[in-house]
């Protein structure tokens, strides 16, 4: 990455990508998540608005987000996100170390940002699976899915080339 530096990375077209967008409860979330390919593996890049604040000092204002094995972002009256299923884990990997999981984002009036490096998949592995962005903090350790609560956003990873 020295000689492609991030900011040269961010002026080529993503490898993949996804439009997040929140439920009808929380559907004032906006966001994407981009994924591009490098020598060391995968960034990903995921930005967010619309977020759910808490308006008192030391709130939750963490989101757990996560890739999931899923591949529409359809549901039913009790988990909108239903069809998105349990997190991307093609290993059978205890939770925090599925393939699917992401670092958490932190939220600041609403909006969230996110970078960090993987070799945990491919983009042909997890093109047309989805990410779901969660209520609550992922805890990194209750099985599953690190006590996440509800699904509150979703997009589909599209690839693109």
């Amino acid at each position: 990455m020295r000689n492609q530096g991030l900011y040269s990375l961010l002026r080529k077209q993503p490898d993949a990508y996804a439009i997040i967008k929140g439920s009808q409860e929380y559907n004032s979330i906006l966001g994407k998540a981009v994924f591009y390919r490098t020598q060391f593996g995968i960034i990903v890049i995921t930005s967010v608005s619309g977020l759910p604040e808490q308006a008192q000092n030391c709130a939750n204002n963490i989101f757990a987000i996560h890739i999931h094995e899923g591949e529409e972002c359809t549901g039913n009256e009790k988990d909108p996100f239903f069809n998105t299923k349990s997190h991307y884990n093609p290993n059978n990997c205890p939770h925090p170390y599925h393939a699917g999981d992401m670092p958490p984002l932190f939220a600041t009036n609403g909006n969230a940002l996110s970078a960090y490096l993987t070799n945990s998949y491919t983009i042909e592995e997890i093109a047309g699976k989805t990410i779901v962005i969660h209520k609550n903090p992922d805890d990194f350790k209750t099985q599953p899915s690190g006590n996440s609560g509800t699904k509150i956003a979703c997009g589909k990873i599209i690839r693109l080339r």
